[in-house]
């Protein structure tokens, strides 16, 4: 049968990582973190990131936290092709997250030719990371912005 349906579904597969992947490509890599999470105890140490077989997800393996206890953790980052957005996820293995006992942490990915910016949950959230990659793409400089919102009934 010349046109089928089978004809049609073998010509789409296997199937391709979308192409906003591709901006992803520059966080590949060993990187060596200077920086605080939260006080004098939160020294974070670096991360390695390497694509996952098939080039769908880039895997990010982080360990966050070295104070007692340590905290290492696993992001998966892919396309959401629904949202169109780059979409992550951060297991860590203290368990699952806040009040609602949420699996992992989600995270929303917008990288350009010399800027990233991680928002906590969706675009627009009022906690995100910005930052600059610097010329050679080797350095970013950046950091967490957690803004205070306010909400009052009219």
């Amino acid at each position: 049968m010349v046109g089928s349906d089978a004809d049609n579904a073998q010509e789409d597969w296997p199937p391709q990582p979308d192409p906003a992947l591709k901006s992803l490509e520059v966080m590949v890599g060993t990187w060596e973190l200077k920086g605080r999470e939260s006080g004098a105890d939160g020294e974070i140490q670096g991360w390695t990131t390497e694509w996952m077989e098939g080039g769908f997800y880039l895997i990010q393996r982080e360990p966050r936290l070295l104070r007692p206890p340590r905290v290492v953790g696993v992001e998966y980052i892919g396309y959401n092709e629904a949202n169109k957005v780059l979409r992550s996820y951060f297991f860590s293995n203290d368990g699952p997250f806040g009040p609602s006992g949420g699996i992992a942490l989600k995270y929303t990915w917008e990288v350009s030719d010399d800027t990233l910016t991680i928002w906590f949950g969706d675009v627009g959230s009022p906690t995100s990371f910005k930052d600059k990659f610097s010329d050679d793409p080797n350095t970013i400089t950046g950091r967490w912005d957690c803004r205070e919102a306010t909400t009052r009934r009219p």
